[in-house]
Parts: C-alpha cells; sequence; structure tokens
C-alpha cells in the first residue's frame, strides 16, 4: 500500500489544478472547465454478535475525515477535442484502535492499526470525437458488471482505458480494460480479485474487461441492457436488464428487471464458479410516497460473484448482507418519503426490509437472514449551511449462518464549487 503525506498531497493537488493554464489559448479546455472539493466526515460503527468464521473481532467502528477534489477540463477546439480530468482524495483518521479497527474507513497497518491518514492523486486524459469519448487513466466507472461503489470515507477508483460513444440516438455503448484498482480504503494500486457473495477470493486477476450497451426508448421511459464482463481468470459474466417507467393517473409504476449469468474463466483461480442471477424490484410513486417490492434469486453451485469489494445493483443487495449466497432466496419491501411534498424540501427517508431463505451453508442445514434498515438524509436548503449534507443510517442483520450484524452511520458531506 502506497502512502503520502497531507503536505505532499496539497502541493500535488495544486500542481495538477495548475496543469490546464498551460493550454489556456486552447478555448473550450478552460472555459468548460469545472473544479469542486467535497469534505466528508464519516463515523461507521459495526456490532457483531453469534460471530461466524475465524475472525471474533465483535466490533468494527472507526471515524474520519475525508477530502475529494476533482477537476474536469473542458475540451480543445478542433474535430478532436482534448482534456483532462484528475482527482485527489485524503483520508484523516479522527478515532480508531487496533481491537475497532477493519471498518473499511481506513487502512489496516500489519500491526492491525488503522492509518492516521492516507491519500491519492490520479488524472486521467479523455479524448473526444463527435459523439465519444475515449479515456486513460483513473477512471471510476459505474455499469451493470462493475457498480460505483462509494460507501465509505473515499470512493474507489480503477486505472486502465474506456469509451463511451452516444452515436445512435437512445444507444450508448462502452468498454474498457482496467489493470489495477485503489480500494476504498487504500491509496496504492492493486490487482483486481472477486467475492462470491460475501467472501472474498485469494487469486488476483491482471485485468478487467468489459463491453456492453444501455437502449432508451419510448421517450425515454423504456431501457434495455445487455454487458460482457471478465475478471481474467476467474469468472466471466454477462447481464441482460430492463428497466421501464410508467404513468397511470397520479401514479408512476415502475420495473427493474435483471439477469445474470457467470461462470469460472481461464486459469480458475477462485475455483469453479457457476451462478445464475435474477433480480426483480417493482415500484409504485404517488406525490412523496414510492412504494417498492422485489423478488432475487441465486441458483447454480455458487454464490454471486463480483469484484472485490463492490456492490452491485441486484434488487435485494444492500452494503450490510448480500442476499447472493448459493441457492439464496429473498424478498424486499421497501419505502421511501420525500418531505418536500409536504414542505421540507432536502429531507428524504428510507425504510427496508428484506429476509430470504434456502441458502446453502454446505453445513446440514438451510440458511436463513433478514435485515431491516433506515434511512434518513437532509441537505440544508439555505443559510450559512446550504448545501451541508447529514444522513443517518441504521441497521439491524440477523442470519442463523453468518454474524449478525448491528450497524449504524452518520455521514456529513459538504461539496465546494471552486470554478
Amino acid at each position: 500500500m502506497q502512502k503520502r503525506s497531507i503536505s505532499r498531497l496539497a502541493l500535488t493537488i495544486a500542481a495538477a489544478s495548475a496543469v490546464p493554464y498551460v493550454h489556456a489559448e486552447a478555448g473550450g479546455f478552460i472555459e468548460d472547465a469545472t473544479a469542486t472539493l467535497q469534505a466528508r466526515n464519516y463515523y461507521f460503527s459495526r456490532d457483531f454478535s453469534d460471530i461466524e468464521g475465524p475472525n471474533q473481532q465483535s466490533k468494527a467502528e472507526e471515524w474520519g475525515q475525508g477530502f475529494i477534489f476533482n477537476f474536469k477540463s473542458g475540451y480543445t477546439q478542433g474535430t478532436v477535442g482534448v482534456g483532462v480530468d484528475a482527482i485527489g482524495m485524503l483520508g484523516v483518521k479522527l478515532d480508531s484502535s487496533p481491537d475497532r479497527a477493519g471498518a473499511g474507513l481506513l487502512p489496516v497497518a500489519d500491526d492491525g492499526r488503522g492509518a492516521d491518514d492516507y491519500s491519492r492523486l490520479g488524472a486521467a486524459l479523455k479524448v473526444r470525437v463527435l459523439s465519444t469519448e475515449l479515456r486513460i487513466g483513473e477512471l471510476q466507472p459505474n455499469l451493470p458488471v462493475l457498480t460505483f461503489s462509494d460507501i465509505r470515507l473515499l470512493p474507489p477508483t480503477y486505472q486502465g482505458v474506456s469509451f463511451v460513444s452516444n452515436e445512435i440516438t437512445g444507444l450508448t455503448l462502452q468498454g474498457g480494460h482496467l489493470r489495477s484498482t485503489s480500494l476504498r480504503n487504500e491509496a496504492g494500486d492493486d490487482r483486481m480479485r472477486a467475492m462470491l457473495g460475501r467472501t472474498p477470493q485469494a487469486g488476483f486477476s491482471d485485468a478487467f474487461n468489459y463491453a456492453g450497451g444501455d437502449y432508451a426508448f419510448n421517450a425515454k421511459r423504456t431501457s434495455l441492457s445487455a454487458w460482457y464482463a471478465q475478471l481474467e481468470d476467474i469468472y466471466n459474466q454477462r447481464f441482460l436488464g430492463l428497466k421501464h417507467s410508467e404513468p397511470l393517473g397520479s401514479w408512476t409504476l415502475g420495473a427493474n428487471l435483471g439477469v445474470y449469468e457467470s461462470q469460472a474463466d481461464g486459469s480458475k483461480l477462485a475455483g469453479e464458479i457457476d451462478n445464475r442471477a435474477f433480480y426483480s424490484l417493482l415500484s409504485a410513486r404517488q406525490g412523496g410516497h414510492t412504494f417498492y417490492v422485489g423478488y432475487q434469486a441465486m441458483f447454480g453451485d455458487s454464490a454471486f460473484p463480483r469484484v472485490f469489494a463492490n456492490v452491485t445493483p441486484l434488487g435485494n443487495e444492500v452494503p450490510t448482507y448480500e442476499f447472493a449466497e448459493k441457492d439464496e432466496r429473498s424478498w424486499q419491501a421497501r419505502y421511501d418519503y420525500d418531505f418536500a411534498a409536504v414542505g421540507v424540501p432536502g429531507l428524504v427517508a428510507t425504510m427496508r426490509y428484506i429476509s430470504s431463505d434456502n441458502v446453502d451453508t454446505d453445513r446440514g442445514f438451510e440458511g436463513t437472514a433478514h435485515e431491516r434498515d433506515l434511512d434518513v438524509s437532509y441537505t440544508i436548503q439555505s443559510g450559512p449551511l446550504k448545501n451541508v449534507g447529514i444522513r443517518i443510517r441504521n441497521v439491524a442483520a440477523r442470519s442463523n449462518y453468518r454474524s449478525d450484524i448491528d450497524e449504524n452511520r452518520l455521514i456529513l458531506s459538504y461539496t465546494l464549487a471552486l470554478f
């Protein structure tokens, strides 16, 4: 793991933000440039009981302060436009100890202690021709086969090349080759590995390759998706998805359906993988109310594979339990309320309950699990604290085959537009 001092990161960010002025005469490169700085204060606590597995630590609790600097240039003028994006990230420990480390907010040193600080600076060259863009360098893709998992103090990044093309109206085509990753609580570049369900695998891959497309039609109320991904020598995966939104009087009905098929790839560094996953999430929205029901099922001889340590778009996956173990079936009921409907804009609450059974535990009994989530977020709308965001998350998760979890998160965030 690579670590930089705070002062070095500050100097590097300053230097990176100054680079575009060398090309000021290029026109749109500077005129369309933007820069933001987000401050994120993150408290995370997980209490474990009925602990399963070799790690008998009963609590993971950390508190950190993060800073995320994002610079996005415009493009040079001409048929081929060139630009640069840069991201600088700094995480600072506010509280941690060896008996509570491992919450995913901070790197963990060899002595079991959370690092005092960690940082990263990355940049990507971007080239645009018509409505197609090529990026080389530091990337943050958000795909059905590699979801952008910004669920801790700092977001993860990947290093490689990607393209996005919108040459045909309604059709977005994407592809990429990623050679390494910087995890959410690390500063250096690492090779990628897989998770099967909740379990990280030992084998490391040299690359993640993907290609796919999304086609929106019916006034953008309907979209179809088809994707292929390969974590070289570990697994390959196919995805088909459908999303639809249908107005019905004062209601808006929605459907989000998806199917994954995954197999072991090449040298099979994580062993045999054979999984088919189906999810469905149906919604009904009226005013500030949105109701959801979901069903998700795993088939095959293994749990669902994904790149470590990401979440996925599976309908019933949440950041605590994944509900993606071998043969697992799960059901969800969820209710969201946007208080703007009663004159309190910026305040949103979510209540969710997920229950599962039929898990093949390989221990002679059927695994079951359930989870209850409560999320409340508020963005201050005016005054000196305008745009300050507050989010509270409380979770109770119980299972007969894995550790029970009681979880609390408190996140304060503010994004300052620099230019």
